[in-house]
């Protein structure tokens, strides 16, 4: 019975040892199941030396063998450096805050190339800076921006290439210059502005009195103008009467005309007698002799008939 109860107590003690071990085996191998989140990767070792590299999805690592050197972030990161003090060419002391946008790109050589890079990249960001700054004066530093930051670019990412590092963009953040050089900006500025407002008030006042004087020379071109095509009335209107005159009187002229050749030719007609001619001519020579001529020249027909009429005048008085 005692034999029995020991035997018991020891199967029933290894179904539960057996259990412990299930457990612990099932628990490691959980604990070496690993999942990389996107964007993500995983340097792992084998007995401390480099075996691969993990890239997203599920992955199973050999217990107490291999393990996870370092986790790696794919995605493009930001590091924002405190201000750095620069010296100028002209020795004006200043502070640049930088901005450095990076992304790993070789997860070994970013887990082996260097100890810490990000405070590499620090460090050799506030050398770089220095060097480009002590080339340039104070006005050239706060005018190319641009190219300071395409320098800083291209000699951080040479340098960080054996840390399988890119650097994609390089900014500076801000550009803190001394008080004195900040009021000195200030006034220069404002003077810049006053100067502006001068030459926009002139400029505006200028053009003010263009346009006025442009308004009065097109008002007197157009005045004049005016004034030509009422000349040019007027003279059509003189023209046209003037027209209608000549005609009135050469159609008064053209009917005396027609007038006395009507009476002419009644005359014609009626056969008048060599009396009625004396008197005619007589008539004539009575309205010549009333002009202004100094001398007149009487016809021998007129002479004969002037004394026939004078003779036959005296006869009719002495009677």
């Amino acid at each position: 019975m005692k034999l029995y109860n020991i035997a018991m107590a020891i199967g029933v003690g290894g179904y539960v040892a057996l259990g412990i071990v299930a457990a612990v085996v099932i628990l490691i191998v959980i604990a070496n199941i690993k999942i990389v989140p996107q964007a993500r990767a995983a340097v792992v070792e084998r007995l401390g030396r480099y075996l691969t590299t993990w890239e997203t999805g599920l992955h199973f690592k050999v217990p107490f063998i291999d393990r996870v050197a370092k986790n790696v972030i794919l995605m493009e990161q930001v590091a924002d450096f405190p201000p750095q003090p620069v010296i100028t060419k002209d020795n004006v002391r200043m502070q640049i805050d930088t901005v450095v946008f990076y992304q790993i790109t070789d997860c070994k050589l970013y887990a082996y190339g260097h100890i810490n890079p990000i405070a590499a990249i620090e460090n050799l960001t506030s050398t770089t800076l220095r060097n480009i700054i002590g080339e340039m004066d104070l006005d050239a530093t706060l005018t190319s921006r641009d190219v300071i930051n395409v320098k800083m670019r291209s000699i951080l990412d040479e340098v960080t290439d054996p840390w399988g590092i890119k650097v994609n963009r390089v900014e500076l953040k801000n550009i803190i210059p001394p008080k004195e050089i900040q009021d000195a900006m200030e006034k220069q500025m404002k003077a810049e502005r006053e100067r502006r407002e001068a030459i926009l008030r002139a400029e505006g006042e200028k053009r003010a009195a263009v346009l006025v004087a442009e308004g009065k020379k097109e008002s007197m071109i157009l005045e004049a103008e005016a004034e030509k095509q009422s000349a040019i009335l007027r003279a059509e209107a003189v023209k046209e009467a003037k027209i209608r005159e000549s005609e009135g009187e050469a159609e008064a002229i053209l009917k005396i005309q027609q007038a006395t050749a009507e009476g002419v030719r009644m005359i014609n007609e009626a056969a008048p007698g060599q009396g009625y001619i004396a008197i005619k001519g007589l008539e004539a020579f009575e309205k010549a002799a009333d002009g202004q001529a100094t001398k007149i020249v009487i016809p021998s027909e007129l002479s004969s008939l002037a004394g026939l009429a004078t003779t036959a005048s005296e006869l009719l008085k002495s009677e």
